[in-house]
């Protein structure tokens, strides 16, 4: 039987706090409070902690471990994702897929881990002014998550989904490379979305938090952030209460937290939620504003044999011959990848209805998927979406697909149905309202050529969430400077995706803890116990 760490560490004396079962008040206090238990939180937690100071951590989904992962998409879903993994854009043009558990979007992510692109760091510094961050500034931050998460290369063979992706790219002469995976012992299950049940995914559940909680950090679990109080220019106070599911009201007890200082990293959709409903200074109006989704589409194969992409590590190549053939600034490039297959998630994203819809689930195990997703923020007809909250207080996206990302979404239909052809499929469909199956990669030229691109004719998918809290030097366009340390209130920092000024052209993961990192060390040297007052 495979040990579950957190059963044990509980046993032994790790302090968690199920919010949604108090009875009473709480008041807690802490050196820091870090809002959200994901890349950024995890990350912080555990360097604050190992620096001594007392840690509490807020996390708004349930504390799920390893013997809660049974690899079933009924279970997963409504468990461990934002909206039960039907969180949408205001227009429902985006289905967005975030964590919504302890360890936060790690814990149901696919592994893939890139370093931060030195074109778009150079972006950053050109365009944003953002200093000290190029790419040898940040090597050593990279290495060291790499090395505490081990993030290294995959000697695996792909699985025939990611295979598929790159014989095709090699039979037209695009080049195709294997992605790194934070992952220790893997069994090569290709379930990584639903949790890891043997603990092989190196997530925050199951690294940065066990190792904050076996320092004294106190976990408070099912706890909604409802606002940062603030007297001057610091927060006083954060206060919370308990919500028993997705979707649950809030309970009626209240967590008060008192810290010298908070850290939030509740995600470019949360950080900037709790920020507008707690009404601290914002001059530029730039809290939600610029928000970043790597929107991603779809194309379907069928391939004349099996392909089972449900069996084996999900996502394991990727191709970015059509970011590098356009400049950062121009028309949007996109990344190409193969994700994991499993029949509840890809039941919902595959068009039609009735006997069209139900033939391509028959043949479900022949399938065979490739993804693109599109690299937005750098053009100044790419100026991504808007945070908004509901009368409820919950936050929603609004994020208009425009002609420019209409066009990038254009020419990656037509990018994935010419490697899927070259690869040997038979049939080819972009997932798009309008679009049927065809045979042949002129005719899917054609076809593809024929269909619109307004929103809701596309699916639209994401999982990566960026921006809403911008980073930079100059408070006029900035929300919080390269520290992560907020331009207006003295004791807050941002530590998660929502501090990029742009998309980050790939899967966010490894950019996130290294820039966590960074922020946290030298968050920890300015509080650490021997200078409290």
């Amino acid at each position: 039987m495979i040990a579950d760490p957190f059963r044990e560490g509980i046993a032994a004396g790790w302090k968690t706090i199920d919010a949604a079962t108090l009875d009473s008040d709480l008041r807690l206090e802490a050196d820091v409070v870090v809002v959200g238990s994901g890349a950024g939180g995890g990350v912080t937690a555990e360097i604050l902690a190992h620096a001594g100071l007392a840690v509490v951590i807020v996390e708004e989904g349930p504390l799920k471990s390893s013997a809660d992962f049974r690899m079933r998409e009924r279970e997963a879903y409504p468990q461990l994702y934002q909206e039960s993994a039907g969180r949408q854009t205001r227009d429902k043009a985006v289905t967005i897929l975030q964590g919504r558990c302890v360890g936060g979007s790690t814990t149901v992510n696919w592994t893939s881990s890139f370093r931060t692109p030195p074109t778009t760091l150079a972006h950053w510094r050109a365009v944003h002014g953002i200093q000290g961050m190029g790419e040898a500034d940040l090597a050593p931050w990279f290495a060291r998550m790499e090395e505490r998460l081990s993030i290294a290369p995959w000697p695996v063979p792909p699985n025939e989904n990611n295979d598929i992706l790159r014989r095709g790219c090699e039979k037209l002469g695009i080049a195709a490379a294997a992605i790194r995976r934070n992952v220790k012992g893997c069994w090569n299950l290709g379930y990584c979305g639903m949790g890891c049940p043997t603990n092989a995914k190196q997530s925050m559940l199951v690294t940065t938090i066990p190792a904050a909680l076996a320092k004294g950090a106190v976990l408070v679990h099912r706890a909604r952030l409802e606002r940062l109080v603030a007297s001057g220019d610091r927060i006083v106070e954060a206060q919370a209460r308990g919500v028993a599911g997705s979707g649950s009201p809030p309970g009626v007890h209240r967590v008060r937290l008192v810290a010298r200082h908070f850290v939030l990293a509740a995600g470019a959709i949360g950080s900037p939620a709790v920020l507008m409903r707690s009404a601290l200074p914002d001059p530029g109006e730039l809290v939600g504003r610029r928000t970043f989704l790597h929107p991603t589409v779809v194309s379907a194969a069928l391939m004349p044999a099996p392909v089972k992409g449900y069996e084996g590590a999900p996502q394991t190549i990727y191709s970015d011959h059509f970011l590098d053939a356009v400049p950062v600034d121009g028309p949007v490039g996109f990344k190409l990848e193969a994700p994991p297959l499993h029949p509840i998630l890809a039941g919902i994203t595959l068009p039609g209805h009735g006997a069209g819809h139900a033939k391509w689930m028959k043949e479900f195990a022949n399938l065979q998927v490739v993804i693109a997703l599109l690299r937005d923020g750098f053009h100044p007809d790419s100026p991504g979406g808007r945070v908004r909250l509901r009368d409820d207080g919950s936050p929603e996206l609004d994020y208009p697909i425009g002609a420019f990302l209409q066009d990038g979404i254009r020419r990656a239909y037509l990018a994935m149905a010419e490697i899927q052809f070259a690869a040997g499929a038979s049939t080819v469909m972009p997932l798009h309202e309008d679009a049927a199956p065809v045979a042949g990669w002129p005719a899917a030229k054609a076809a593809i050529a024929g269909l619109s691109m307004v929103p809701l004719h596309p699916r639209v998918v994401s999982a990566h969430v960026m921006g809403g809290c911008p980073m930079g030097p100059d408070p006029r366009h900035a929300l919080v400077d390269e520290r992560g340390r907020h331009h207006h209130i003295a004791n807050l920092s941002v530590h998660d995706g929502s501090v990029f000024p742009t998309s980050i052209g790939a899967n966010p993961q490894l950019s996130i803890y290294a820039q966590a990192a960074r922020m946290a060390s030298e968050l920890a040297a300015g509080l650490s116990p021997r200078s409290r007052a």
